[in-house]
């Protein structure tokens, strides 16, 4: 029984990096960032709202708007994020304090770190 996903290079390598959370965990990764967006993420379709994603107007949409556990993201789409998720690490409010903060910076800086590897090689990022 599968407890969280991965997001991972769609290569073989298996030193290729990767960054991981429960379901739970993404979830809340991801309503921050849409938090980030100022986008009310329980508002839009797939979060309990009925806002669709094609009204939403963020470079952040292709993950956002993402499957939990299937699927890929291009090395394209992954290009296109990187400059907003780097804007959105560095330049964190309070984060000295704030443990749940300094959480969601380290899992962006991770990400960034998987999605550079992907535009780097070429190859898509993978949910699983």
């Amino acid at each position: 029984m599968r407890m969280g996903l991965m997001l991972c290079p769609a290569d073989d390598d298996v030193d290729s990096p990767d960054v991981s959370w429960s379901y739970y965990g993404f979830d809340l990764f991801r309503q921050w960032l849409a938090g980030a967006e100022e986008i009310a993420a329980a508002e839009t379709a797939g979060s309990g709202g009925a806002r669709p994603w094609s009204d939403v107007t963020t470079a952040l949409t292709p993950l956002l708007d993402h499957p939990d556990d299937e699927g890929e993201l291009s090395p394209a789409q992954c290009a296109a994020m990187l400059p907003r998720l780097a804007a959105i690490a560095g330049d964190p409010p309070r984060m000295a304090d704030d443990d749940i903060l300094r959480r969601r910076v380290d899992d962006t800086r991770e990400l960034i770190g998987v999605m550079t590897y992907c535009v780097d090689r070429d190859v898509p990022l993978a949910f699983c």
